[in-house]
């Protein structure tokens, strides 16, 4: 859980200082290191399930 809970800081580090550095705003950079993240989890999750989808037919 330590290995996700510091990935996770990372990744908001990240998606804040990119929005901060493009838009000089720290309002914008807060939302998109909050919004980006979550939006980011959700789709791994469907690209998980696809590659799942794939391995299951390669199987068979």
């Amino acid at each position: 859980m330590t290995k996700t809970m510091t990935f996770a800081m990372l990744h908001f580090t990240v998606a804040f200082s990119v929005a901060y550095v493009i838009t000089g705003s720290w309002v914008v950079g807060g939302a998109v290191a909050l919004v980006e993240p979550a939006i980011n989890t959700v789709a791994y999750h469907f690209h998980e399930l696809g590659w799942k989808r794939l391995e299951r037919r390669a199987v068979h």
